[in-house]
């Protein structure tokens, strides 16, 4: 080994590449390391000049060579190709003192050695080199650059004292422990923002072991790369995706623009708003074309990443005027996104303009935002427009930008589908509605069989509004029809299929037949109107339950279409569930009806439902009916009560189908307000019958109604005797109206005719027809009933 003067001390191995040259630039010794690394042997390159060694530039390459001590010179080796070395110089002087020559030297890797150096120190990403104590020992010019200070002042410190204490920071000391603990390579991610700037980055950091020749591990490096933009895409990406899943979850306008809200804040902004036009809330289509110029909106949904919203100057459900220079009407008008800040003409001319605003701008201690209004628009028509806005802090000073724009816009285009979806369903649902609110019965009277009391709730599902429905119908002889029916399907068909079938019942309940016989018509009606749409593609079910109640029989004949039987509360606090056959749907056809039969004493509450009530909370058929039998044995002040009994204990809080609920508690009539008579078919009888009749009037106090009894008594008597024959019954009933009925064996129907001029007879019914309120006929299993009813004065 041999010390050359002039190099640091730095010692010369018999490996190294060395020349020497004297002062005129003659190679004058050559050792076998250059001719290892050049090719050339002593022999072939001692005597000729070094500048023949060195390409390009020689002369110039050679001055800085011996200026400079050292540098990276290209070399030409002898099979002809071109290298870069590290060569240093070190002078030669002689005895006294005076310029000798020079020794040059290179090691083989010397070359590496410098590139890599360079390539450390002006790397791009962040390289840091840290010892098993988590130690610095290196830093590059980026490193530095990111922390703001020179790497004098981090060599030999401990990590964590350089740092803030958070989460990010000691999760990259736990990995850089990692590395140590396993000797693998790790990487580790953070979201934070460095020291040497404001805003936040994204850095992924690859850590790995550096080891001696031996394996022995002397410390861990690092490459940390800003992946801020990457970061930022995939934020926004994953903000998509869940946009997609949570905005739109149901079929309402303003929960929807709540969702599009909460999901902005604080992913993109510090606080988002929705305002909608009123047409959009109301269903309605809105108006093709421009906007107004002062745009009226209505605040829908605005949240806050502060708690309490206190950047809101409107509140929920306030409408609020908006000029057309402000960006929400701007972006209306323009069907663009408008991107402003505080700071820009039009903002704060608008701001300073609305003195809500204007109080809450003062009352801010961050004054200074970026604004993003984007319009709400759905084939081709404006709903209304979001606000996004970001408060801009020494922390945070980042204003929107395109990205956050083209964000937002993806953003408002998604819930303005959503917003128009739910707005079409909102007028669906409200028409439907309507209508079946429409066709329900409003008031009833002209009854005193029972006292009822009756609930309709719509589903408040997206399935829309179904076709059940209820009817109490007061039919001849005091009796009284109960009705309660179930239309497969929801929206505006099923309502109107509804009323179809309500109509037709009542019409059939007209006519007075017996329950069975009446779903019988009802049944081919359906199937009749199933073939007439048969061409739409729809189909029609239906299940109803009829029940015909007689308060002077205090009987109650029920029969069912496929529909859930009643229940019975009697007076002693049992309840019990009516036995009736359940018959087929309506509209399968060619089945038969069976009706059941059942005492009622006065007093007892008959329940009508749809399957609705009892498969509510998901419960099996014979849960739910349990259930309802429980309910309406429940203490209860009066039926309404009953009825609230009934829907809390069933009734979920969204019931997901339509539900009907009628209760009826029955009344008796006192044997002493109906009197009855057999009579003879013989024409002699007619005054005895008429005596009957004027008798129990004076008994009922009645006597202002004798004159008109007597003749409608005398003429539906005479009717039975001559064309329907025995048996003949003559029967009175006293009520809220004084009833005349006369039953025979005859099951043909009479009818209004207009007599001539010389007819005998004919008069009769007409009489009939002209002197009382109502009059009718009602098949009997014997024959027919012909009744006339007259209104008593009020006692």
């Amino acid at each position: 080994m041999v010390t050359l003067p002039g190099d640091g001390g730095r010692a010369t191995t018999a490996g190294d590449a060395m020349a020497v040259v004297d002062a005129r630039g003659i190679i004058t010794g050559w050792s076998e390391g250059a001719r290892l690394l050049t090719g050339y042997t002593a022999r072939e390159i001692t005597g000729r000049p070094v500048s023949q060694l060195i390409a390009p530039e020689a002369e110039t390459a050679w001055r800085e060579l011996r200026e400079g001590g050292g540098a990276v010179v290209g070399i030409r080796l002898r099979n002809g190709r071109r290298t870069q070395l590290a060569l240093r110089v070190c002078p030669l002087r002689g005895e006294r003192g005076e310029p000798g020559g020079y020794v040059i030297t290179a090691a083989p890797d010397d070359g590496g050695r410098t590139l890599g150096e360079l390539a450390f120190r002006q790397a791009s990403v962040s390289m840091s080199i840290f010892d098993i104590e988590q130690r610095y020992l290196r830093m590059n010019d980026t490193a530095c650059r990111v922390m703001d200070r020179a790497e004098e002042e981090f060599l030999g410190r401990f990590y964590p004292d350089t740092v803030e204490d958070a989460e990010h920071s000691r999760g990259f000391q736990r990995h850089l422990r990692k590395v140590v603990e396993t000797g693998q390579p790790v990487r580790y991610e953070s979201w934070t923002r460095a020291p040497s700037g404001k805003r936040m980055h994204a850095w992924n950091s690859e850590m790995w072991p550096l080891r001696d020749p031996s394996g022995h591990l002397l410390g861990v490096a690092l490459a940390a790369f800003d992946s801020s933009e990457q970061h930022l895409a995939r934020q926004r990406l994953a903000l998509l995706n869940k946009a997609a899943t949570s905005i739109g979850t149901r079929l309402d306008v303003i929960h929807t623009a709540r969702e599009l809200a909460e999901l902005a804040v604080p992913q993109l902004a510090d606080f988002a708003s929705v305002d909608l036009l009123d047409s959009v809330l109301q269903g309605e289509e809105p108006v093709a074309g421009p906007v107004a110029d002062d745009l009226q909106l209505r605040r829908v949904a605005h949240h806050s990443r502060t708690a309490g919203v206190p950047e809101a100057a409107i509140d929920l459900g306030g409408a609020d005027v908006y000029p057309p220079s402000s960006p929400p009407a701007h972006a209306l008008a323009t069907g663009a996104a408008v991107l402003t800040r505080t700071g820009e003409a039009d903002l704060d001319t608008w701001l300073a303009r609305h003195d809500e605003r204007a109080a809450k701008l003062r009352g801010c201690d961050d004054r200074e935002f970026s604004l993003m209004a984007v319009p709400l628009v759905a084939r081709g028509t404006a709903l209304g427009v979001a606000v996004f806005v970001r408060m801009l802090t020494p922390r945070s000073p980042d204003a929107f930008d395109q990205d956050d724009v083209s964000l937002a816009q993806e953003l408002a285009s998604r819930a303005a589908v959503c917003v128009d979806n739910a707005r079409r369903y909102t007028r669906e649902h409200t028409t439907a509605l309507a209508l079946q609110r429409s066709l329900l019965p409003q008031v009833v009277t002209g009854q005193a069989a029972v006292e009822f009391a009756s609930r309709y709730l719509p589903a408040l599902s997206q399935a829309g509004v179904g076709g059940d429905w209820f009817d109490v119908i007061p039919l001849s002889g005091t009796r009284v029809a109960l009705v309660v029916g179930d239309v497969v399907g929801h929206g505006i068909h099923a309502s109107v299929t509804m009323g179809r079938l309500r109509t037709a019942v009542w019409t059939l309940a007209d006519v007075d037949l017996p329950p069975d016989e009446l779903l019988t018509h009802l049944d081919d009606l359906v199937g009749h109107l199933a073939a007439d749409e048969s061409g739409m593609g729809s189909e029609i079910g239906a299940t109803c339950l009829y029940a015909l109640y007689d308060p002077v029989a205090r009987r109650c004949t029920i029969a069912s279409a496929g529909h859930p039987p009643p229940a019975v509360l009697y007076p002693d606090g049992t309840v019990e569930v009516v036995g009736v056959s359940a018959g087929p749907v309506l509209g399968v056809g060619g089945l038969p009806f069976e009706s059941t039969e059942l005492d009622m004493p006065e007093g007892a509450v008959l329940a009508l439902y749809t399957d609705g009530l009892i498969e509510a909370r998901d419960l099996d058929v014979d849960a739910g009916t349990a259930a309802l039998c429980a309910s309406l044995a429940a203490p209860a002040g009066n039926l309404e009560d009953v009825c609230d009994n009934v829907l809390k204990a069933l009734l979920p809080e969204r019931p997901a189908d339509d539900v009907a609920l009628l209760l009826a508690r029955t009344r008796a009539l006192d044997t002493a307000q109906v009197a009855v008579w057999d009579l003879p078919a013989d024409p002699a009888v007619v005054a005895t019958a008429r005596q009957y009749a004027t008798e129990q009037l004076t008994d009922w106090g009645l006597d202002e109604a004798a004159f008109v009894t007597e003749l409608v008594v005398s003429e539906l008597v005479t009717n039975a005797i001559r064309y329907g024959g025995a048996p003949i019954q003559l029967r009175l009933i006293r009520d809220r109206a004084l009833i005349c009925e006369v039953s025979d064996a005859s099951s043909t129907s009479p009818h209004l005719r207009r007599a001539r001029t010389f007819d005998e007879g004919g008069r009769g019914l007409l009489l009939v027809a002209q002197l009382t309120d109502r009059w009718g006929t009602r098949p009997t299993g014997t024959g027919k009933t012909i009744w006339a009813e007259q209104t008593l004065p009020v006692q």
